[in-house]
């Protein structure tokens, strides 16, 4: 499994000091099944914990899903923020998706040294 993460999405996590490995914890749940919402077409919603928190007062994220290979977080917000997403911004991340996941590694590899996606490091 690889874990990357949009610029945004980049921004997002440091603005809020979400780790590395609340990013990877997410992940690892829905790879065993504990999705908190399938949007379908490869896209997910994931809690997040706020440090030092419980994941029902964190932050949710949009997370591009293709399980035992692939996951991109594209978008995150807070519970008290936003309630959810619209019906236009589902339909705009299943598009994303569908490109998103269908990458080659020569693709993915530009789009890693263009600063568009970055690689989410698990820490040992």
């Amino acid at each position: 499994m690889k874990v990357f993460k949009n610029a945004w999405f980049g921004r997002f996590a440091r603005k809020e000091k979400i780790s590395a490995d609340a990013l990877w914890d997410a992940i690892e749940r829905a790879e065993n099944g504990q999705i908190d919402a399938d949007l379908g077409g490869g896209v997910i919603k994931q809690r997040i914990a706020r440090p030092g928190e419980s994941k029902s007062k964190g932050y949710r994220s949009i997370v591009l899903f293709r399980k035992g290979e692939l996951s991109f977080f594209v978008y995150g917000f807070s519970k008290s923020e936003l309630g959810n997403i619209r019906e236009d911004e589902e339909a705009q991340f299943k598009k994303m998706a569908k490109y998103v996941l269908s990458l080659t590694d020569t693709q993915l590899s530009e789009l890693i040294a263009n600063g568009q996606f970055e690689e989410v490091i698990k820490n040992a």
